[in-house]
């Protein structure tokens, strides 16, 4: 249980001190959970298992059985013991506290650590639990601030119990009260398990069958049967010529990879639901095995970013990610990505969902956008020759110099990827759109990965007006939004020049108007007096 710290037992850290510093907080210091002693000697029995028994087998070849496996637990139970005994000075050594204005958190035997969020500045508290963990009733929490200077951003309690974890969620996450709106609070989505069809046809699937592949190959030199891996394939299509053994290893790569991203689509949404608590706070559950709750204040929304993979794309469905301040970029790979609404599901729906958590009847991403000028398709479509052509020459020039296969290879580039080339860049042109719908400014580009964002007009702080030596000449220009949330910027890609300084002028009236040169108007006495 997370129990009071004894009077008798903060030394240094009395709250008799902490009182004596200007704007300390008052709260109550804490411990964590005496059973994460339970889930570390779990864990370590796990890895000591998990090592032990191949070094048992190695060592039983040059000594009797009895005496290797007699090695093997003397040196599991010290990994054991060790490790817990370690854990239980840092459990001892760590106490937090939530006051009326700070989080503290002090950890550290030799290296002492005295952390302090003000709780003005915190932006998430997200929970986390892996399977262990769940039994144990355990969770752990990061108190995150969302700024980008590395792991002191933000406090990580590990681990508290489950009910610990979200009074503190509700706790450092409750502001003014927001208006109540039953058309928008409560439950926003909520798992469909049809949606697990997107998977396949995500990216994931075939860079997961290239990590498979990799993986056998790596495994296989490992133990040194790397050549035995490459002649049994070679045996089994041995009777096919080469072009098309290619062709069905990239398919059973990529049926493995298929496979792959079905299962870590069940264990990521899982039990996925998005909901608006009390406050104004959006929460994402969702997670099988490793459970996860990500929070996003509304108050730091921006807007949202509608994702639409080629793949995906395809299929008619998108995914919704979220415009906010706070979401540090870095924490995603160790926390799964914060942003995330909403997995790929059927367009209609993303929209509605974007929407709801906008609070606006309609969504703005479905708005009608302008079109862009016939000079950004030849933009794109000249893009599109030079990245086909370039190396068809260079590899017809190998093959003049060495080998006449080299011309071959060369033929087929071109005949296969310029008909490609050319219809991503007519899709991709046909994608270019930019709008304005109520309080949102709505941006779309890209083929491969198109996304639709739509961003709080209030929410841009400047604008940034591109054009290259080729823009010019074609009269076309890029206009980037700065913004604090999100990635920070979102693009106009390629617009006309004038549209895109007018679309700029309407967005955010009065920003760029300083900026801007009056047309249409002689620079003239007489025109100047009959201004005046």
């Amino acid at each position: 249980m997370n129990e009071p710290v004894p009077e008798g037992e903060r030394g240094l850290d009395a709250p008799g001190e902490e009182r004596r510093r200007p704007g300390a907080s008052e709260g109550e210091w804490r411990r964590l959970d005496r059973r994460t002693l339970l889930a570390t000697a779990a864990l370590l029995c796990g890895v000591a298992g998990g090592a032990g028994l191949p070094v048992a087998l190695g060592l039983a070849g040059s000594r009797p059985l009895w005496q290797a496996l007699g090695w093997v637990l003397a040196g599991a139970l010290l990994l054991v013991l060790g490790g817990t005994g370690a854990d239980s000075v840092r459990l001892r050594r760590t106490r937090y506290r939530v006051g009326p204005e700070r989080v503290d958190l002090h950890t550290g035997l030799l290296h002492l650590k005295r952390r302090s969020l003000a709780r003005e500045r915190i932006r998430s508290v997200d929970l986390t639990a892996n399977p262990l963990q769940r039994v144990l009733g355990l969770v752990k929490v990061r108190i995150g601030t969302g700024e980008h200077s590395g792991g002191d951003a933000a406090l990580e309690l590990d681990l508290v119990a489950r009910a610990e974890g979200e009074r503190l969620r509700r706790a450092l996450l409750t502001r003014a009260a927001v208006p109540e709106d039953p058309r928008h609070d409560g439950a926003l989505a909520a798992l469909d398990p049809r949606w697990i069809r997107y998977a396949p046809v995500s990216f994931l699937a075939p860079a997961l069958g290239g990590a498979a592949a990799g993986a056998v190959m790596q495994v296989s030199e490992w133990f040194g049967a790397q050549g035995e891996v490459i002649d049994w394939i070679g045996e089994r299509f041995s009777s096919v010529a080469i072009p098309w053994t290619i062709l069905w290893l990239v398919l059973l790569a990529t049926a493995v990879g298929a496979v792959g991203a079905l299962g870590l689509w069940v264990e990521m949404w899982w039990n996925y639901r998005l909901e608006r608590e009390p406050g104004g706070t959006l929460r994402v559950t969702r997670g099988l095995l490793t459970a996860r709750s990500v929070s996003i204040e509304e108050r730091r929304l921006r807007g949202i970013e509608l994702v639409e993979p080629l793949g995906v794309r395809l299929f008619g469905a998108a995914r919704v990610d979220a415009v906010a301040t706070g979401l540090a970029e870095k924490d995603e790979d160790r926390h799964g990505d914060l942003k995330n609404l909403i997995p790929a599901v059927p367009r209609p729906l993303a929209d509605r969902v974007a929407a709801r958590v906008l609070r606006e009847p309609e969504p703005p991403t479905g708005a009608p956008l302008a079109a862009h000028p016939r000079a950004a398709r030849n933009r794109r479509t000249r893009w599109a020759l030079w990245s086909v052509l370039t190396p068809a020459a260079l590899l017809a020039v190998l093959g003049l110099a060495l080998t006449p296969v080299l011309l071959y290879a060369a033929a087929g580039w071109t005949v296969v990827l310029t008909p490609l080339a050319l219809l991503l860049a007519r899709d991709a042109h046909r994608n270019l759109g930019h709008g304005v719908s109520g309080p949102y400014l709505v941006t779309r580009s890209g083929t491969v990965r198109r996304a639709t964002v739509a961003l709080q007009r209030s929410g841009v702080i400047g604008w940034t007006v591109k054009q290259s030596y080729f823009q010019r000449r074609a009269g076309l220009v890029t206009l980037v939004a700065t913004t604090a949330a999100g990635s920070g910027a979102y693009a106009v890609l390629d617009a006309g020049r004038s549209q895109g300084l007018a679309f700029a002028a309407e967005a955010v009236p009065g920003l760029l108007a300083p900026f801007l040169e009056p047309v249409g108007v002689p620079d003239t006495p007489e025109a100047r007096s009959t201004e005046g």
